[in-house]
């Protein structure tokens, strides 16, 4: 009679080799089959490596019916590792399938830390921010971005997104058309990498500075954006959002905001977040 195996979720390096850690060297040196999302990507990185190894092909488009017969192989007394192109698995990557799929047969589920894009980034980054929200990738049409941050827009998290090159100026643009300009915008890209770099500037200056260099362009990229600053407007300042509620009748809510803080003597920014407020808080009304 078998015992049951293990599924060992193995971080990979995002670029430089000598970011794998040795007990993912030992751990995927030692099991029956690596399932990898390209593996012919994967049969590079394990042949650098010096691994032999039998791989399994588990993607987007194939991973229910691949998870069945892994949790089977497992289940017989297998052992897999579950691996992605780079960095930790099932995050923005095929594998959660894989993974819940294991957890409900009653099989050993083993994470094995590494190289994560999302962390390193934040690391690096000098954002002050205690708590932060991971996105992932934003929706690819511009209706569905624009509703996905719609429901960002007042969070005071620190936001951390994922973005392609081809999409990164279409990208940053929607950032700052929705959470505005006065916000600091955190670009790292190609993250260990020979030609890694790591940018902070206001999001109303990012489009430019993308398309000022077009090697600024290339690589994957970690988008860290500052949370929306606290909103306190007391009873001192309840003026600031009666004249925002007259300005917003007649002007548009950049323009309404910058004119409310010059005639309150109250912080741009605070009067942006609350001219936000009340635009949102109207159209839910409608």
């Amino acid at each position: 009679m078998h015992t049951s195996g293990t599924l060992y979720v193995v971080a990979t390096p995002i670029g430089n080799l000598g970011d794998i850690t040795q007990r993912a060297i030992e751990v995927l040196k030692s099991v029956d089959l690596v399932a990898a999302e390209d593996t012919r990507h994967s049969g590079q990185l394990l042949a650098r490596l010096g691994i032999p190894a039998r791989f399994v092909a588990l993607h987007e488009h194939n991973e229910q019916q691949v998870a069945q017969r892994l949790v089977a192989d497992m289940q017989a007394g297998k052992r897999i590792a579950l691996i992605c192109d780079a960095g930790t698995p099932a995050i923005s990557d095929p594998g959660t399938l894989l993974v819940a799929a294991a957890h409900a047969a009653g099989i050993a589920v083993v994470p094995l830390p590494g190289a994560n894009a999302a962390v390193s980034a934040l690391s690096a980054a000098g954002v002050n921010a205690p708590h932060w929200l991971f996105y992932g990738f934003l929706p690819n049409k511009a209706v569905a971005r624009s509703k996905a941050l719609a429901a960002l827009v007042h969070l005071p998290y620190a936001l951390v997104f994922y973005e392609a090159p081809h999409r990164i100026v279409e990208c940053v643009a929607a950032l700052a058309a929705s959470l505005g300009g006065t916000r600091r915008i955190t670009l790292a890209r190609e993250l260990t990498k020979l030609f890694e770099s790591i940018h902070s500037l206001p999001l109303a200056e990012a489009v430019a500075w993308l398309e000022a260099d077009l090697n600024r362009q290339k690589g994957e990229f970690v988008l860290i954006v500052e949370g929306a600053p606290e909103v306190v407007v007391d009873e001192d300042d309840a003026r600031l959002r009666d004249t925002l509620a007259v300005l917003l009748e007649e002007l548009p809510l950049k323009q309404a905001a910058h004119l409310a803080a010059r005639l309150t003597g109250l912080k741009k920014n605070v009067a942006y977040e609350l001219a936000l407020q009340m635009r949102d808080a109207d159209a839910e009304k409608t």
